[in-house]
């Protein structure tokens, strides 16, 4: 406001300026040009003076959708149901069910089949019956349902093992109904809420999808498996919680996919193009059979023989279909690779060095490397990599994208054999027919020395060994044959025995150093016990018992499970037993009944349990795994996950998309579902090869590698012939447009052969009333002559408006 007194604003206004008042007409001219224009009319937003929400206007003017951020949170809660689900899905089979290590194998592998075969069905309902986010949203319900039937099989129950097996099956057809059904609509349902020309936003969206999917997989697959073991229910793993927490997560991702409803765009359903696809298959190989004859002039495509039926544009697009199809065959090779990381790359782990000195990395625990360098990788590529290659000038398209992604993952697996080379040096498995490895075991009250008599090597263990020291590392014996009996020196109590031991090649043994029971002094004796040379089944753990008492020992492992130790030194066979975080047996003698604690029981591992007797301790157990060999770093897995990481961003985040674009709007989800069938078709190839065990790991790493190549370079001709799906739309508006100005000069050619013709008719009609004049002027010549003859001419000449003026009228007329 004014201050009192103080004059009006536009009274202390100069004399106008000439340039300011024209460039104010310009700004004032462009203003009223812009609230005139069609697009400020056409906008609600702009124009609507009802009230719109602040939600609904950064919805509608922002660049990404805001719907996409529902999308995405619901993506990641259902992802770490899923993949927190299958973490423990094989244990559960193995320790709650009880099924044999085959039947868990094949049911989990058949659930993960079921989830990718379903997925063609989920694609079809979205397309052509309920939509993609209805679909969704439904769904969602049909995977709760399964999730909360799966937490009941988890919880004991009347009826035993066969209600926990029903409930189980029937809860994983339900998952897998869910999670199928759903997973081949999620992505399509995010491109459809972009325009056309917003291919570089979702582009960057997909690669969003594939981050937060990844970061779902790395967090579930630790946050489960740690629920089931670091808490008991009913006197075992937690199974019930480590299904809960997913279940919540789906409840979650429809609590979040619903509330967004507003903000999606849907797109309207398709009528049912997959049946009206295939009926323009049938209709067109039919069509081509019936004429065979080489009379009838050949067509450019088998499709186009179709077309005395179906439209045009449904052709193209059929075409287009069973290019991008055709285009899918050799993705399976790449996905049978990918897929080893959680089996023949685990197996690799297992007989590697895990001890990091802090902490041990556990075999299975090394494929987490995959989805923790997806989080670092995609943004990576996306904001360096990617837009340095578009700075140096080189044309990187999605099919070129996926030949590259094609090549690391053949060299992720040739850097995976170079790694099996090295592993297999060290390995326990590596041993040859005169090769032996040998470990000492001290039992005695004292130290104890181990020569080697009659050997190239007598001090092969130079220290004295302590009394129940941890195991020391196999050290390896050369002999002189495949059988060979070796000497040894035992040093203990002052005294020295000479034993005599057979040694076998290709075998592990453990010395274990006693005392001698056959004699009241202090000397000591060995026995030479074969140990095992391959690890137990993963889950599993192998024990075998040494029984240093008198008497023979029967131990209960529990469920009609028992073993029998003889006396004085005996040791039993490797018996597999389940991982338990405390195990104690019942052991029984002819004098007394007793139980041990065997402490916590790790997967994959050998246990020795020497059943002890002392006067301090009484009864007691000493529990011994032997030590591995192998010294190479499970860190040497690190570039070979690191390839195999970039292929999969390079490869499976660029076909997303690709896919996408490239596909017809009413087959987007058929294509996803077909994508996601190849990588079921990859793992069919691995289980092939894996059955025919024709070569070893690291000659089969080798093989996979050269197949990959050898697909990529087809893979790569395909690409280079294939026609995109817009080329195609223009190549089809061309012919159009050609047919057009065909049917144009036609019409033009038959209007000027008309006009010609017309032309034609009148010429020859005025060329006969030339005639008929000519004729009639020689009569009337003739007549008049006659009369001059006869001297009786009475008319007067003819005229052209006499006898026969007509004509000449006509034709002056036209």
């Amino acid at each position: 406001m004014a201050a009192p007194g103080a004059a009006p604003t536009h009274a202390t206004k100069g004399p106008p300026n000439p340039g300011e008042e024209q460039e104010e007409t310009i700004i004032q001219g462009q203003i009223s040009k812009f609230f005139s224009s069609p697009k400020f009319i056409s906008n609600p937003i702009l124009t609507s003076d009802s009230s719109v929400s602040s939600l609904e206007l950064i919805h509608k003017t922002s660049r990404y959708p805001l719907g996409i951020i529902f999308i995405l949170v619901s993506e990641f809660a259902e992802r770490f149901a899923f993949h927190g689900t299958k973490a423990v899905l094989t244990l559960y089979f193995m320790y709650f069910l009880k099924w044999n290590e085959k039947t868990s194998t094949a049911v989990y592998h058949a659930f993960s089949g079921l989830c990718y075969f379903i997925s063609i069905l989920g694609a079809i309902i979205a397309d052509s019956w309920l939509g993609r986010y209805n679909t969704i949203a439904s769904f969602h319900g049909v995977y709760l349902l399964g999730q909360m039937l799966l937490i009941l099989s988890a919880v004991p129950l009347e009826g035993g093992q066969v209600i926990h097996t029903f409930l189980a099956v029937l809860s994983l057809f339900l998952l897998a109904l869910g999670a199928g059904t759903i997973k081949p609509c999620v992505l399509a349902f995010i491109g459809d809420q972009f325009h056309e020309h917003q291919r570089k936003e979702r582009r960057r969206v997909f690669s969003a999808a594939y981050l937060v999917v990844n970061f779902a997989a790395l967090l579930s697959m630790y946050v489960t498996p740690t629920l089931r073991e670091d808490i008991t229910c009913f006197g075992s793993d937690c199974y019930m919680l480590a299904f809960g927490l997913p279940g919540l997560f789906v409840l979650v991702a429809l609590f979040v996919f619903s509330f967004g409803i507003e903000l999606y765009n849907k797109r309207p359903l398709q009528k049912n193009f997959l049946l009206e696809v295939c009926k323009c298959i049938e209709f067109a190989l039919s069509n081509r059979l019936r004429n065979r004859s080489s009379q009838i002039p050949k067509r450019n495509h088998w499709l186009d023989w179709a077309a005395e039926k179906y439209p045009k544009q449904l052709i193209v697009e059929v075409k287009a279909l069973t290019r991008m199809l055709f285009l899918l065959t050799p993705l399976p090779m790449f996905w049978a690779l990918f897929n080893q990381q959680g089996s023949r790359w685990t197996l690799q782990a297992t007989r590697m060095d895990g001890n990091m000195g802090l902490f041990v990395i556990k075999p299975d625990q090394v494929q987490m490397l995959n989805a923790f360098l997806m989080l670092i990788l995609i943004p990576t590529f996306e904001l360096g990599i990617y837009p340095l290659i578009k700075a140096c000038r080189i044309k990187l398209t999605p099919i070129r994208k996926m030949v590259v992604g094609m090549i690391l993952a053949a060299l992720a697996f040739a850097v995976a054999a170079v790694v099996e080379i090295k592993v297999n040096q060290t390995s326990r498995v590596r041993l040859g027919p005169r090769e032996s490895l040998l470990q000492v075991l001290n039992l005695v009250d004292g130290k104890t020395r181990v020569t080697l008599q009659s050997y190239q090597d007598p001090l092969l263990f130079p220290e004295p060994i302590a009394p129940f020291q941890d195991p020391s590392p196999y050290s390896l014996l050369r002999l002189g044959s495949e059988h060979q009996r070796l000497g040894f020196l035992l040093q203990a109590h002052g005294t020295a025995i000479h034993v005599d031991h057979d040694i076998r090649g290709r075998k592990w043994y453990s010395l274990i150093i006693h005392e001698d029971s056959d004699s009241n002094s202090d000397s000591v004796a060995s026995t030479l016990v074969e140990d095992a040379d391959v690890q137990p089944p993963r889950g599993m753990a192998a024990v075998r018992f040494f029984n240093t008492l008198d008497e023979d020992v029967n131990i209960s492992l529990g469920q009609g499970d028992a073993l029998w130790v003889p006396r004085n030194f005996g040791v039993s066979a490797y018996r597999i037993m389940e991982k338990r975080k405390q195990y104690i047996v019942e052991c029984q003698t002819q004098s007394k009944t007793f139980t041990l604690p065997l402490g916590t029981l790790t997967f994959g591992t050998m246990y020795t349990i020497f059943i002890m007797k002392s006067s301090e301790k009484g009864l007691w157990a000493w529990k011994t795994s032997p030590i591995l060999s192998s010294t190479v770093s499970i860190l040497w897995q690190v570039p070979q996950y690191v390839l195999i990481t970039a292929a999969e961003v390079m490869f499976s985040v660029t076909s997303f998309e690709f896919l996408y674009a490239e596909a017809p709007a009413s087959m987007k989800s058929v294509l996803q579902a077909a994508w996601l069938l190849t990588v079921a078709f990859g793992n069919l190839i691995v289980l092939v090869v894996a059955e025919l065990d024709l070569l070893v790991q690291w000659a089969e790493f080798l093989l996979f590698a050269c197949l990959l190549l050898g697909v990529c370079i087809v893979f790569s001709i395909m690409g280079y012939y294939y026609v995109p799906w817009t080329k195609a739309q223009q190549m089809v508006r061309e012919e159009q447009k050609q047919q057009r100005q065909k049917e144009k000069q036609q019409r033009r050619e038959r209007w000027e052969q008309q006009r010609q013709q017309e032309q034609q008719r009148q010429q020859e009609q005025q060329r006969q009333q030339e005639q008929e004049w000519q004729e009639k002027q020689e009569q009337l010549e003739q007549k008049q002559e006659q009369q001059e003859r006869d001297g009786e001419w009475e008319g007067e000449e003819p005229t052209p408006a006499q006898d026969g003026g007509e004509g000449n009228l006509d034709m002056e007329k036209q």
